[in-house]
């Protein structure tokens, strides 16, 4: 099997992708972000900014306990879950979920309202005004926000890019 690493510049910001995954982003420059941008936001090709939430991959793995300890090797450490079904694990950069027995496939994570220690912000924009914006924009969910949520209750919803990778939009935060 032939292992890819591919590295994108874009935005000041280093992109690594290794087989099909992004593993990995770096500034590119040492300018740091104006205060008032949120670190979650991102521009869209109209310009206007979309702030999809704390940003994560997830993973799915046949065996929590082996791939938690080849992570750790990586320099990963746990800081969430509950070790049996799934691990949060981070390190100083980069935040993977490992997830056994969860969901089919490998998916790209969003958490509106959380920030990388899963602190609720202040001001975030909540998961069902994401929902109706993409949908606005000609992106439906393959899995739309439950009807049955009420307003301002945690929820989430997961789209698929055109290459068929899902992503998820999952706020675990209630808005005030």
């Amino acid at each position: 099997m032939r292992h890819t690493l591919v590295t994108f510049a874009a935005a000041g910001c280093l992109l690594v992708v290794q087989l099909g995954i992004l593993i990995g982003c770096a500034a590119t420059t040492s300018k740091s972000a104006p205060a008032s941008a949120s670190p979650s936001a991102s521009t869209n090709a109209t310009g206007a900014s979309m702030d999809l939430g704390n940003f994560s991959v997830s993973l799915t793995v046949k065996n929590l306990a082996a791939s938690k300890e080849f992570y750790e090797k990586l320099g990963f450490k746990m800081v969430g879950g509950d070790g049996k079904g799934y691990a949060i694990m981070q390190n100083p950069t980069s935040t993977i979920g490992l997830f056994q027995g969860m969901f089919e496939k490998n998916m790209l994570t969003f958490n509106p309202g959380w920030d990388r220690a899963c602190n609720t912000l202040a001001e975030f924009t909540d998961v069902r005004e994401l929902q109706k914006n993409l949908i606005a924009k000609g992106i439906t969910p393959t899995a739309p926000i439950d009807p049955k949520a009420l307003a301002n209750d945690p929820a989430y919803f997961v789209v698929t890019d055109p290459d068929g990778n899902p992503i998820l939009f999952d706020q675990h935060t209630t808005k005030k």
